[in-house]
């Protein structure tokens, strides 16, 4: 009889499919999402919402919604240095004005929240963040901050998305729908006019993944997802800036993942890029900056694996929106 097949091909995804956080291709201008230590890196609320198909043309292909926000803490956070204090007139904050009158912000906190919305054929996982960050000045051209993120999350399982040899299976009326687990991210963020470098580390809290009471099936659990990023700003010319990135993650026991990333922008109005993610993809990256207040970005996955026989490849699309941006800076200053 096959009355847990399914349920135990899901929980052998959780064990043997280690990577259980979503993937994202546009985490390079929203790194917030992977590592709590930007809360508050700006001293506007920085806020994003987006979406992302994965694996557009498989039915029950992973799908991910998210909404972020982050800001600095106290009355101070006005701060006139150069994080915000650059000629009006060049409406341009990534200069090469600003960039050579540089300073870096004095010590500050940050919080922040994030949703994250994370679906995959009859699984789902709704992840819940409140983050906390302290920004220390270590010169006058970098700062060392240090972040937290602790929440909850929600993982739930659609029986009625299984289909069982037997319509009254006891494994649908024993089946665990919903569970609430912790969870706890860190991380460390250097940053300075031109270079940025950070390491984070999600889902360090050990936690059990079980849908069943029978003990032959338990053998889900999560595991931590490491990740190290670094990148460089340089100009062209005049109006034109190239930002090269590398990113690598550890999700044991998958091999590492590497990401290759370029951004080319044009006086950060307009930019485009691309990103080389090893033995997976290649991405194509697209944005736009509408006024001092709104950014619309587009990105899209050419799948170089197996999957790539059945995938029309991965979608995903991020707006961005400056709140409270008083000194009405045109782009993210440190949104690489």
């Amino acid at each position: 009889m096959k009355k847990y097949i399914l349920i135990l091909a899901v929980l052998i995804s959780f064990e043997c499919y280690a990577q259980q956080k979503p993937q994202y291709t546009q985490y390079i201008f929203n790194q917030y999402l992977l590592n709590p230590a930007l809360s508050g890196i700006e001293n506007y609320i920085d806020f994003k919402a987006g979406y992302r198909q994965q694996w557009s043309g498989i039915n029950e292909a992973p799908q991910t919604s998210f909404v972020s926000a982050h800001w600095a803490l106290g009355d101070n956070q006005l701060w006139s240095n150069a994080l915000t204090d650059f000629p009006e007139q060049s409406g341009n904050p990534m200069d090469r004005n600003y960039m050579q009158n540089y300073m870096s912000s004095p010590a500050h906190h940050g919080m922040g929240i994030t949703a994250v919305l994370d679906k995959t054929g009859p699984l789902s996982r709704l992840d819940a963040n409140l983050t906390y960050a302290y920004h220390i000045q270590l010169s006058n051209s970098f700062n060392l901050s240090a972040g937290v993120a602790a929440g909850l999350s929600r993982i739930s399982l659609d029986v009625n998305a299984l289909t069982f040899d037997q319509p009254n299976d006891p494994a649908v009326s024993s089946a665990f729908v919903n569970q609430l687990k912790p969870d706890l991210s860190v991380g460390l963020w250097l940053y300075g006019a031109r270079v940025f470098a950070g390491l984070s580390v999600q889902q360090i809290l050990p936690q059990k993944l079980s849908f069943t009471n029978d003990n032959t099936y338990n053998l889900g659990k999560e595991v931590p997802h490491f990740f190290a990023t670094a990148g460089y700003k340089f100009f062209l010319d005049e109006d034109i800036a190239a930002i090269p990135s590398i990113m690598v993650k550890y999700v044991q026991p998958s091999p590492i993942s590497i990401d290759l990333n370029m951004k080319v922008a044009f006086k950060d109005r307009i930019w485009l890029g691309g990103s080389y993610r090893k033995d997976d993809s290649f991405s194509a990256m697209a944005g736009f900056n509408i006024g001092k207040m709104v950014n619309l970005t587009y990105s899209y996955d050419f799948t170089t694996s197996d999957l790539n026989q059945v995938s029309n490849g991965s979608h995903e699309i991020v707006l961005g929106l400056l709140l409270n941006n008083i000194y009405k800076v045109p782009s993210y200053i440190r949104m690489w």
